[in-house]
Formats: structure tokens, C-alpha cells, sequence
């Protein structure tokens, strides 16, 4: 059964799921309706706004919270990291449709041990260009799945007002006692690009 979590909660990941390995880290949104057309269904049910491309990405830090190799930032330019650990599904430039926008695989043993925590951001690509931003973003979360068998572990949906910030850091895994845990962000910045976003770490 999936834990729903609200910002700021901590969960076990490993520890009371024997055998867990794999897990599958879904990042889903949705372009908010802006007002369409007038009269009473215009006003129901509205039309997304312009497509908004959220990338998600997976930093993997040192145990000093740093980046240290350019490998261990796993985004749309780069799908892997160098140990293999984590690998991104590739860039949705739009956030359409019900379900995941982008996910990250993450392979918990083959993690390399001078990593101590993965963290999950999401940044809107071109946001000063296209005047956009996470208030423009409705039905945000990030979950957690188990690849064996495709069960959702964890849940957290993002639902402060994030108007006005334009990169999102949703979450992260982290090791506690030789067991890996997540915790839940939420926390918006206003990091113009994922280069600026990157550079807190």
C-alpha cells in the first residue's frame, strides 16, 4: 500500500521492504487551464496554457552534500550516470496526459558508496524566455515504485503555491544506518535554469 506523505515527512525505503532493489522514481504535472472562450463552458473547462517543459532531473551528492563529477547529474542531456546506478526515461516537453512525466531508475545496490543522497529536481526549461513559471503547474507529485512488481511504495503531491518559482526540488533518497530513506521537499526556488539550480551543490 502507498504511504502518502506530506512535506517535510521522512519514510523508510529499504527498511521494511525486504529484497527492495530497483525502484522506479515517477515526476508527473500538468499545465494549469487558463480561461477559454466565454460562456458557461468556456469558463468550465478552459484550455492548458502553453505547453510548459518541466525537466526532472537526479543529482547524486557525497556525503557532504556535494557534486562532485559531472556524471552524477542525470538529466535529459545525460540519461546515465557513470556508475550506471541511475538512469533517466528522456526528456516529455509538454507534461500531456494522465500518469508519469518523466522517471528516473534508480538501482539501489549498484549506488556507489561515497554517495550518501540522490535528490530530485524539477526546473521549467526556458522559463525567462517564455515568462512561465510553477504557478502555471497544477497536480505536481513525485512517487516512488518497486520495479519488481510495479507497487507504489510512496507518494507526495506538491501542493503549496509555488507561483512565481521556476525550479521545484521535489525530494530525495538518502542513507540512514546502511538503509535508504525518502524524504519529502517541496521546496520552490528560483533557479532560472538547472546549470544555476545545480550550483547549490
Amino acid at each position: 500500500m502507498s504511504v502518502n506523505l506530506q512535506k517535510g515527512q521522512r519514510v523508510d525505503l529499504t527498511k521494511g521492504n525486504a529484497g527492495l532493489s530497483q525502484i522506479m522514481v515517477g515526476l508527473g504535472w500538468d499545465a494549469a487551464k487558463q480561461a477559454g472562450g466565454s460562456g458557461f463552458l468556456g469558463s468550465i473547462f478552459g484550455k492548458p496554457s502553453a505547453n510548459i517543459d518541466c525537466d526532472a532531473s537526479a543529482i547524486m551528492l557525497n556525503a557532504d552534500g556535494k557534486l562532485v563529477r559531472k556524471e552524477n547529474l542525470i538529466y535529459f542531456g545525460n540519461l546515465r550516470s557513470g556508475c550506471g546506478s541511475v538512469r533517466h526515461s528522456g526528456d516529455n516537453l509538454t507534461g500531456d496526459g494522465d500518469g508519469d512525466d518523466e522517471q528516473i531508475v534508480i538501482d539501489l545496490p549498484k549506488i556507489p558508496a561515497n554517495i550518501a543522497k540522490v535528490v530530485f529536481v524539477v526546473n521549467i526549461y526556458d522559463c525567462v524566455a517564455r515568462k512561465q513559471d510553477f504557478g502555471m503547474i497544477n497536480n505536481a507529485f513525485i512517487r516512488i515504485v518497486n520495479s519488481a512488481n510495479n507497487q507504489e511504495l510512496i507518494r507526495y503531491n506538491l501542493s503549496d503555491n509555488y507561483a512565481g518559482k521556476t525550479a521545484l526540488i521535489a525530494g530525495e533518497i538518502y542513507r540512514h544506518n546502511n538503509e535508504w530513506k525518502f524524504a519529502a521537499i517541496g521546496e520552490g526556488s528560483n533557479d532560472t535554469s538547472l546549470k544555476q539550480l545545480v550550483q547549490k551543490y
